[in-house]
């Protein structure tokens, strides 16, 4: 075998893993967030290049920012009709005439005609108009166009006669156009597909080893290592957002002052319990007696209160010694609307005391569905029980995580502001919990830093935690009404004493 055939027969697929997965793709918009020069547009040709070559195709029309892009990328068109052994026509370079109101502009662009009656079209430059056109449109380095919403609102023209949307960029700014189209993705606002790739994502899928193998070099773990420290500090200060898809310019508070406010309601309580020190070294009984003292004086005549035939779930963050545990419950009623009937806060709450409460509340929420513990430290313990009291199917056991955060925040931003989360307490303690989170790293979530409370206690924004967590159980396991049956017990079973 030479060495050629050697190479060619461990040669990997064509494209990498995230190109293909972005390919097959075939939503009718798709978002793709992403670290510089990774080879997104390449995949994009490839795909695009089948389907202009396609009978059953579409016109394709590409826009990037400058007459470099639009070049790079009709070439990789002609390449890959090349590859694919596609009955294209050369490169034209020509001028587009678009219309802008009553005035005809003459735009440069490439363009490449398929046998199939298709072409590819490459602008060097945004049209100010796409409508009158068919086919896909490829808005390339989208957080670089000057008007990306008046582009994306032509663009959208194209979907009523089947057409398609790609947005791919890497980003440029917390305030940019591309950036809030993202977030709304990412919230739910925009029924898109959104798609993300850092650059250590494209090295774990293998775009170093593809590097090398075009280089014609051995790869190495070591050879690998250097490049991608060379690339970093090649990007310096930028490296966050050229290659981690971080936009810049975060910080400060997430949530306005104004909006939490608006979903407040003074007639939503807070639940405060405080166990006093050495309370712990009490023996069982008494512990147990006095925590379903309080509960049976200050939480059932609010769960009673409930609605019977509505819905509910349950956030909750735990903390022991140091933090509060916080749960959050919410009703959902024929509306669709998640409204906070209270919330619950634990101080220097024993264990057992914790799971007494959580036990108590989840038994008597109406038609409860779903709920979703902080399983981070000391918490996995009582989301552990709890899924076991619940199941799996009810309980979701959350390590909370920057992509967590990333990925399950921007809904609850979205549902205050749509108002279908309310009734949040009008509470200074809830409304600083919630004021506490900040965009870090591009991603809004809860600093290492804490607050003081008005009971002189330590807080970690643990009510919007909470709030979060139960926003989340609402959207992942709301599958509709939770009906029980009882079992008649096997003979001889053994009856356990809980904490009812």
């Amino acid at each position: 075998m030479t060495v050629a055939e050697s190479r060619l027969d461990r040669a990997p697929t064509v494209l990498l893993p995230y190109q293909q997965r972005w390919c097959a793709d075939e939503t009718p918009v798709k978002l793709m967030e992403k670290s510089r020069r990774i080879g997104l547009s390449w995949g994009e040709a490839a795909d695009s290049a089948l389907l202009a070559a396609s009978q059953r195709g579409m016109d394709v029309w590409y826009i990037g920012y400058n007459k470099d892009m639009a070049q790079e990328f009709i070439r990789d068109c002609a390449d890959w009709a090349k590859h694919y052994s596609l009955a294209a026509g050369e490169i034209e370079q020509t001028e587009e005439v678009f219309k802008d109101g009553d005035d005809e502009k003459a735009i440069l662009s490439f363009v490449i005609r398929f046998a199939s009656g298709f072409r590819i079209t490459a602008l060097s430059s945004r049209p100010s108009n796409l409508r009158g056109k068919q086919g896909r449109v490829i808005i390339d380095e989208a957080a670089f166009h000057e008007n990306l919403a008046e582009l994306l609102k032509a663009a959208m023209a194209l979907l009523m006669w089947g057409g398609q949307v790609h947005i791919i960029s890497t980003h440029d700014g917390v305030d940019n156009a591309f950036n809030e189209l993202v977030t709304d993705s990412r919230s739910g606002k925009k029924p898109y597909s959104l798609h993300r790739v850092t650059f250590d994502d494209a090295l774990a899928d293998g775009l170093y080893r593809r590097i090398c193998l075009r280089r014609g070099i051995e790869w190495t773990a070591d050879g690998e290592a250097v490049w991608a420290k060379e690339i970093r500090d090649f990007y310096g200060d930028d490296a966050e957002e050229e290659l981690d898809c971080v936009p810049k310019n975060s910080g400060g508070a997430w949530l306005s002052r104004a909006l939490i406010e608006s979903r407040m309601s003074a007639d939503t309580p807070v639940l405060r319990w405080v166990c006093k020190e050495g309370f712990e070294l009490l023996p069982d009984h008494i512990r147990t007696a006095e925590c379903r003292d309080w509960l049976e004086a200050e939480l059932a005549p609010l769960l009673a209160a409930l609605p019977a035939d509505a819905i509910s779930f349950n956030g909750e963050d735990f903390g022991r010694s140091g933090d509060l545990s916080v749960h959050v419950p919410l009703i959902q009623t024929q509306n669709l609307v998640r409204r906070v009937p209270f919330i619950i806060e634990l101080r220097n709450v024993p264990f057992r005391q914790q799971e007494q409460v959580a036990f108590y509340l989840l038994d008597r929420l109406p038609r409860f569905t779903g709920g979703a513990f902080d399983a981070r430290g000391n918490g996995q313990f009582l989301a552990e029980v709890a899924m076991q009291r619940y199941g799996a199917s009810r309980i979701q056991q959350v390590m909370l995580s920057e992509s967590w955060y990333r990925e399950h925040m921007a809904p609850v931003k979205a549902a205050l502001e749509d108002g279908t989360l309310v009734d949040l307490p009008q509470d200074a303690d809830v409304l600083a919990d919630l004021r506490a989170v900040q965009i870090i790293k591009g991603v809004p979530r809860i600093p290492d830093s804490r607050t003081t409370g008005a009971d002189k206690g330590k807080r970690h924004g643990d009510a919007a935690v909470a709030v979060a967590l139960a926003y989340f159980a609402s959207r992942e396991l709301n599958k509709g009404p939770v009906s029980v049956k009882s079992r008649r017990r096997r003979k001889g079973a053994r009856i356990t004493q809980g904490y009812q």
